[in-house]
């Protein structure tokens, strides 16, 4: 399927711009022509079979004066945003007849109800509020040509809708430009313009690539377009404009008089933006190495918890961040450096003991640069809210326990912590707030709800928390009925055993029960009775002292340790522990050195 974007001129003497997306958002053809039979040679190989057309152009006119109905709807949420929509009617010259859209669209064979499912389709779009839309832009871009705004404003603004552009690769819908030469011949032209009509004959085919994306937004996520007006009388389609999202403050006027800059502000974000493009592959793989490392960590320490996941942030989040400006200057003058979340690590645990388990052990694994709990800051301003805990580490291990994890230098990482329930909040409260239509007269509403909502769970966290301790300290570890079907120790028996035999432990994934019960079998241990009078030989004092645990360790954590301290090298050597070799080596050299005692003479 093709998605093709055009800017429509409503007159022939002026060049209108086309662009064309294919189904994998990339971008295939950019140009700009003039007349009809010019814009219908280059786009009717590709509207010969399924295909979105947006035009930046109004299809269906209507009434005779003033505004259409959609222009008028549009505009009560756009145009204090400046993306107010030029009113149209059959008064003017242009639409008296059939609007030339419509024309074309026709010629074209497209079907332009907003509504139809046929194959090959159009639609009106306007590039204007759709940027505010997609990009949360706080007014629009002011690259059009306007009395008193100078080349320089005109080209740092042109140049920034196209860092937005690139930026838009690894989105959920992704488009791809900047590997078209076409498209780099006009980021050049662009770059280079010495007078404004250079930008004005570049704008146009800037504002087709706006369109065609539209178009394959609106294919794609219909349930986040919004279509003002209907077909009857006139309608546009745009991406919905977000909940809350409010227009930024009006800048100063620049004069025409005002001293260009020598360079282009937008440039160093350009480029930031590029080299981050090429740079995303690599941290894809390093975040995927170090997902692996800290799952290690987290299975070697015996910490419960729910999941480790990683992503690399995306070439549009990055862009649009590396973008920010604070009251008229760059919030980052290097992005590449200064924006520290391009790694992202999130840990869900069970209960909230385990998040600062968590925190310990990342803490005594790397060098931690910055560490916050949103929960107590938030709670510290009387308030119940978001809450996680979030570290910012530099990805230099102060110990590698696994020799397969080698730490990038100089590179840094998010990570967050956070038991599921506050996971369940934040994700929530986010897809509410940012996907979600509420009518603005409910929002006070809803804040009180999600206020209440979080605390709530704080005070499930809490009870959860509770009964785990009771649990582990009620625990019998009586040795529970057994299947006689299977020669292993099932995980339930085992977890109820292990939570009498170490009462002070913290319980342990589940699947963690089930992979030890696997060694326990190898070892000849099928019976609980067995194993209780194996451990009944171990000195847990001393191994504990031994170990010099520096986080709560989980019950198969300890299982783990006291059964490497009696069957030495045949346990490491074990079928079920060769992927962790290095590991129980490490720790069984623990075992057999004594721990230091303080020199008292010092």
């Amino acid at each position: 399927m093709y998605y093709v974007g055009v800017d429509l001129a409503w007159g022939q003497e002026r060049q209108s711009g086309l662009a064309v997306v294919d189904s994998d958002g990339r971008l295939v053809h950019l140009s700009a022509q003039k007349r009809d039979e010019a814009i219908v040679g280059v786009l009717k190989p590709y509207v010969d079979r399924d295909c979105l057309v947006a035009i930046d152009a109004p299809l269906v006119v209507k009434n005779s004066t003033g505004s259409r109905p959609c222009e008028t709807a549009l505009n009560r949420d756009f145009a204090r945003f400046d993306a107010g929509a030029h009113p149209s009617n059959t008064g003017r010259r242009e639409f008296a007849e059939l609007p030339r859209g419509a024309r074309l669209a026709a010629i074209l064979g497209l079907d332009m109800d907003p509504s139809s499912r046929s194959r090959q389709r159009a639609i009106e779009v306007y590039p204007h509020p759709a940027t505010v839309a997609l990009f949360r832009l706080g007014r629009t871009l002011k690259y059009k040509h306007k009395s008193g705004r100078p080349l320089a404003q005109l080209r740092s603004e042109l140049l920034r809708l196209m860092v937005l552009l690139e930026g838009l690769r690894d989105s959920s819908v992704p488009l791809v430009v900047d590997e078209h030469d076409a498209w780099k011949a006009l980021v050049a032209q662009v770059e280079s313009a010495a007078r404004k009509s250079d930008l004005r004959r570049a704008e146009d085919q800037i504002d087709a690539v706006v369109c065609a994306y539209v178009a394959m937004f609106a294919e794609q996520l219909p349930c986040m377009i919004t279509v003002y007006g209907d077909f009857a009388t006139g309608y546009i389609v745009t991406p919905t404009l977000p909940e809350g999202h409010q227009p930024a403050p009006r800048a100063a006027r620049v004069h025409e008089q005002a001293a260009e800059p020598t360079v282009v502000q937008k440039d160093p974000v350009r480029r930031a933006v590029q080299a981050y493009a090429a740079l995303q592959p690599t941290l894809r793989a390093e975040t995927d190495r170090l997902v692996a490392h800290v799952t290690t960590l987290l299975d070697d320490a015996g910490i419960n918890y729910l999941s480790v996941t990683g992503r690399a942030k995306s070439v549009s989040s990055f862009a649009g961040k590396a973008d920010r400006n604070v009251a008229g200057e760059p919030l980052y003058a290097d992005p590449l450096k200064e924006i520290t979340d391009q790694i992202g690590i999130r840990v869900i645990t069970y209960v909230h003991g385990d998040v600062t388990a968590v925190a310990d052990l990342l803490r005594d694994q790397f060098f931690v640069l910055d560490d916050r709990d949103m929960g107590q800051e938030t709670a510290s301003e009387g308030r119940f809210g978001y809450a996680s805990r979030h570290l910012l580490v530099a990805l230099e291990a102060v110990r590698e326990p696994d020799p397969s994890y080698h730490a990038p230098r100089e590179r840094r990482a998010q990570v967050q912590v956070r038991t599921v329930l506050q996971h369940a909040w934040a994700e929530f409260e986010h897809a509410i707030r940012y996907k979600g239509t509420i009518p603005e007269e409910h929002v006070p509403d809803l804040n009180r709800r999600f206020t209440l909502a979080a605390g709530l769970l704080e005070l499930a966290d809490r009870e959860f928390s509770l009964i785990q301790d009771r649990l582990q300290t009620t625990a019998t570890g009586q040795p529970p009925d057994q299947d006689v079907g299977d020669p292993r120790i099932s995980a339930q028996d085992l977890a109820t055993f292990l939570a009498g035999q170490y009462a002070d432990a913290g319980w342990s994934r589940t699947d963690h029960y089930a992979w030890v019960s696997g060694l326990l079998l190898e070892l000849g241990v099928t019976s609980l009775d067995e194993l209780a009078a194996l451990l009944s030989s171990v000195d847990s004092a001393a191994l504990n002292a031994r170990m010099g645990y520096r986080y709560p360790p989980g019950a198969v954590r300890r299982l783990d340790d006291a059964l490497l301290a009696i069957f030495g090298t045949r346990y490491l050597e074990l079928h079920g522990n060769a992927h962790r070799t290095t590991l129980l080596r490490a720790r069984l050299e623990k075992l057999r050195t004594p721990k230091e005692q303080p020199d008292v003479d010092r």
